[in-house]
């Protein structure tokens, strides 16, 4: 089911800025049971929407692992994306138009308070699984940091605990592009695409790799001289998302990541992770540019008694988006090893 949650009072966000008529789009599947128990969030990443069953095919629907069956399973639409929630196109109330860019800059603790404003309005106050990848896995860590709900199993996929320097960087360099196209600066929304389509491009390039570009962008013929493969790729993926995005959101949103860092307002990065409570798995990608492996190892190695496995796949950052067989294995072996104990838990307080 999908529908919109308006949220009636102010909500303010981490900086203190303030947002009147926040609206949060979100879809649900299967029923929620007479206990309540059986929740599974997911928490999506930068340009992708409310609907996991969709985006996380062979993890999320009829007979996968998380499936409407025996799961309610809900998914938000973050903060400032453009598929249903608050974002810079939506209407200032205050002056009428829309925001562009006089919207406020957010952060990720801001993503996580929405999720749990929505888990308040469900009345929602445990949650059997709460997952993410990559962005995803950002707001899940802030979520579960943030203690508003009971968080049984957290799940974090080809993240990390602060956004890296290089992470930024990939970022800065992408909202350059962007803003090269004069058009950004014009407050109309299809403003600023040719700089999304560039920003795309360089954003591929830090989701896969070079055996993945290998595999599905070699040439064929030794006598080419232009219109290669890799080329033409570039150019259809950047097309595709200026299809469905706009450069607003992936403007403010790619500023969101940025701001990841779970020390912020806390004693420190470790001290952070030492809070969690959440019975924690980590998986990582081993080859994977954007999110390095040693991200989620520092992970697992500061959350108290988290568990850590490893992906092996030739398309590096995105392969937490593909190997879903691979996920199951792993994610099904841990919740049910995660359900033996909380039973021998029950049996020994008995």
């Amino acid at each position: 089911m999908s529908t919109t949650y308006k949220y009636p009072k102010i909500f303010k966000l981490e900086n203190g800025k303030k947002l009147r008529n926040l609206e949060i789009a979100y879809q649900t599947f299967g029923k929620l049971n007479a206990k309540k128990d059986n929740v599974i969030w997911a928490c999506h990443a930068l340009t992708a929407n409310a609907d996991v069953l969709d985006w996380w095919k062979g993890l999320f629907g009829n007979k996968s692992l998380f499936n409407p069956d025996e799961h309610f399973i809900v998914c938000a639409n973050i903060l400032g994306s453009n598929y249903g929630t608050t974002n810079p196109l939506s209407k200032n109330p205050t002056t009428g138009q829309l925001y562009y860019l006089s919207f406020p800059e957010f952060t990720i603790k801001d993503l996580a308070a929405t999720h749990s404003l929505l888990a308040k309005h469900l009345e929602i106050n445990t949650i059997k699984v709460l997952i993410g990848g990559s962005l995803g896995g950002q707001q899940a860590l802030e979520w579960s940091l943030a203690k508003t709900q009971t968080i049984e199993n957290l799940i974090l996929v080809a993240t990390n605990a602060v956004h890296s320097p290089w992470g930024i960087a990939f970022n800065e360099s992408q909202r350059l592009a962007i803003s090269t196209d004069r058009t950004f600066y014009a407050n109309q929304p299809d403003g600023g695409l040719k700089g999304l389509k560039v920003a795309r491009s360089i954003a591929l390039l830090s989701y896969r790799t070079y055996e993945a570009y290998s595999a599905t962008q070699l040439e064929s013929v030794n006598d080419k001289t232009t219109d290669y493969r890799a080329a033409s790729y570039q150019n259809y993926q950047g097309e595709k998302l200026c299809k469905r995005f706009n450069a607003y959101s992936y403007w403010y949103l790619s500023k969101a990541m940025d701001s990841h860092n779970v020390g912020r307002g806390r004693k420190s990065i470790t001290a952070a992770l030492a809070e969690v409570k959440s019975n924690t798995l980590v998986i990582g990608i081993e080859n994977d540019v954007l999110f390095p492996i040693s991200e989620q190892k520092f992970l697992a190695n500061h959350i108290n008694d988290a568990q850590f496995s490893s992906i092996n796949c030739a398309y590096g950052h995105d392969g937490f988006l593909i190997e879903t067989d691979k996920l199951t294995n792993i994610i099904g072996n841990f919740l049910k090893e995660s359900s033996d104990k909380k039973i021998i838990k029950l049996h020994k307080t008995a």
